[in-house]
C-alpha cells in the first residue's frame, strides 16, 4: 500500500473568512480556494486555508458556515464523532505563541514531552487548536 496522508477536516464557523485570515496570520498558510457564497452544502459558504499545493502532503482547512447562524454549542468532547482538536507542527512554538497572544486567544495546556513541546489554544469558535515542535 502507498503512502497515505489525511488531505483536509472540515469545520464549522462564523466567519469562514475572518478564521481563515487569522489561520493565515498564526501559521504562514496560504488560502487555497474560496466558494461562492451559497454554493457549498445546505447552501453555505465555505474557504479553504492550509499548505500550499495539490495532492502529496498539501493539507488544509475546509472553514464551512451554514446559512442558518444558529448552530448547536454542544461540547465536541462529548459528541460521538465531534471534533476534539485540530493538530498543527511548527518549527518555532514560542514564536507561533507570540501570534496567538497577539490575536487576543489565550493559550494553556503546555506540555514538555518526548519528543517536543506543545500549548493549546481556542478560537472563538470554539475550535481547539494544538500547537507542536519537535525541534
Amino acid at each position: 500500500m502507498g503512502e497515505i496522508n489525511i488531505e483536509h477536516a472540515n469545520v464549522t464557523v462564523k466567519d469562514p473568512d475572518e478564521t481563515a485570515a487569522m489561520l493565515v496570520r498564526l501559521f504562514g498558510w496560504t488560502i487555497r480556494w474560496q466558494g461562492v457564497k451559497g454554493a457549498s452544502i445546505h447552501g453555505g459558504y465555505s474557504v479553504h486555508v492550509g499548505t500550499p499545493g495539490n495532492g502529496g502532503g498539501a493539507t488544509y482547512l475546509a472553514l464551512y458556515r451554514h446559512p442558518d447562524p444558529d448552530q448547536d454549542t454542544t461540547d465536541s468532547y462529548r459528541t460521538r464523532g465531534g471534533l476534539n482538536h485540530v493538530g498543527v507542527v511548527v518549527d518555532d512554538l514560542d514564536a507561533v505563541e507570540q501570534r496567538v497572544l497577539s490575536e487576543g486567544l489565550e493559550t494553556h495546556s503546555h506540555a514538555d514531552y518526548e519528543p517536543g513541546r506543545r500549548f493549546y489554544f481556542d478560537t472563538d469558535d470554539g475550535i481547539e487548536f494544538e500547537v507542536a515542535s519537535y525541534a
